[in-house]
């Protein structure tokens, strides 16, 4: 029976964690001017270099968002009290990473936002790196 109640939770956890993800990727895409999905998908046309590089860019600026972002949701697995406990830390990891990436906007001499959809793949890589270090940096805050 234990095993029944170790799979079940299994289920609801993975229930929580994978919307979770969707969201963050959705609210980080909305709250960009450009389309992070289209600019990857774009990247197809081999005879534009510019859309390759950009979706390049996106990709890794994106892929950086979900890793860092799982990494938060990892953490607050195995510290939550409750699925409660990890709704509340995985709402707060997005909005934490969508901070980070506006501080980067910000604190930088070139303007991020434009940089990605030009296909500046040096960006969208350290977006990538920052988006790790500060989803691990969270995670390993998380605890009780």
């Amino acid at each position: 029976m234990e095993q029944f109640e170790s799979v079940v939770n299994f289920f609801m956890y993975l229930g929580v964690t994978v919307p979770l993800v969707g969201l963050g990727l959705l609210f980080f895409n909305l709250v960009t001017p450009y389309n992070e999905f289209r600019l990857i998908r774009d990247a197809g046309d081999v005879t534009d270099p510019v859309k390759a590089a950009a979706g390049k860019a996106a990709a890794y600026d994106l892929g950086g968002k979900l890793i860092g972002q799982v990494l938060v949701l990892a953490s607050a697995v195995y510290h939550s009290l409750g699925l409660v406990d990890l709704i509340v830390w995985g709402l707060i990891g997005i909005a934490f990473q969508i901070l980070i990436f506006y501080l980067f906007e910000l604190l930088t001499p070139f303007k991020v936002l434009a940089e990605i959809p030009r296909g500046n793949v040096s960006v969208g890589i350290f977006s990538f790196c920052l988006s790790l270090a500060s989803g691990l940096l969270m995670a390993s805050l998380i605890s009780y």
